[in-house]
């Protein structure tokens, strides 16, 4: 697996001579980011003109100012529940990935997350600048230090997040080892081709970019998949609750996928209510969670099953 740093993407009219009228996207999904949606978009916007030729969120339906800020900041805003309303309602990161097929105009797709903190140009070139330049290459992972106030001052961990350490790289390693070799697999700032990521299903919430990965290396292979280096990100953290159910939603993504490439066998379906503990004025409660993800069709399918593009 190709490894890069973004020093190498650093300069952004060089990459441009390099587009050769290839079109570059860039796409934030978001839910609720109010807070940091302004500064993600104007610091894309600002770095990247002459580069991208759009700068787009697609919302899940935030209930604070997600939308209104990201259109003042200059960025092309979608509520996913408005594209492709003949699909059917879903709701969820997979659902904003999938949908932006339908929004965005690129050859070449880069997504952002939108509670980053210190958004810089470089999580967008040095993701898409491997594209430009390895015809091979059809999907590039960026990777970075994620310092966390807990872990000491000037603390910069190494390797992936929680859920990456503790359920993805083993599962990773056991069963499709080449992406045990990505040092995030799960991190929000990547970039691919347009006839790749259209041309596979998606689940709608938190296993999709496990899907991804998965489905590249057994379409493409794992020469097919890059990183790239983009030195720190500052993000918020999450509970532990919710990265159980971020864990659940990923394994609901990867189980099925090893079972149909005969990489395990499964006895029936995986349930589909994840159950864990809240303590609440010394009283320890069980919360019962249905997970409410489904699998998209590969846009392409979609599309030509009679689905319409955004206008």
């Amino acid at each position: 697996m190709k490894t890069f740093h973004h020093g190498e993407f650093a300069d952004a009219a060089a990459l441009a001579r390099q587009k050769r009228g290839r079109t570059i996207s860039v796409c934030v999904p978001t839910l609720n980011e109010e807070d940091t949606i302004g500064d993600v978009v104007r610091a894309l916007a600002g770095g990247l003109e002459g580069f991208a030729d759009e700068i787009a969120v697609v919302d899940s339906g935030s209930e604070d100012r997600t939308r209104e800020v990201a259109a003042a900041a200059g960025a092309r805003v979608f509520l996913a529940a408005d594209v492709l309303p003949e699909a059917g309602p879903a709701r969820g990161k997979g659902e904003n990935i999938w949908k932006s097929l339908a929004c965005l105009q690129g050859d070449l797709l880069c997504f952002v997350d939108g509670d980053v903190t210190n958004m810089h140009p470089r999580f967008v070139l040095g993701t898409v600048g491997p594209l430009l330049a390895d015809p091979g290459l059809q999907y590039v992972k960026g990777f970075y230090e994620r310092p966390h106030a807990a872990a000491g001052v000037g603390s910069r961990p190494a390797g992936g997040g929680r859920v990456t350490e503790a359920l993805v790289r083993p599962l990773f390693a056991l069963f499709y080892p080449p992406l045990a070799s990505l040092v995030q697999p799960l991190s929000g700032e990547y970039a691919v081709r347009r006839a790749v990521l259209e041309g596979i299903p998606m689940p709608t919430g938190y296993g999709v970019e496990t899907a991804h990965l998965i489905d590249i290396l057994e379409g493409w292979g794992a020469e097919a998949i890059g990183q790239t280096d983009l030195d720190e990100r500052q993000h918020r953290h999450q509970d532990t609750a919710s990265l159980g159910r971020m864990s659940f939603a990923i394994l609901h993504a990867m189980l099925p996928r090893a079972r149909a490439s005969g990489r395990m066998q499964l006895a029936g379906d995986p349930a589909r209510v994840y159950r864990h503990f809240l303590r609440e004025e010394g009283v320890c409660r069980e919360v019962a969670w249905e997970l409410p993800d489904f699998e998209r069709p590969p846009m392409r399918e979609f599309l030509a099953g009679g689905g319409g593009r955004c206008v």
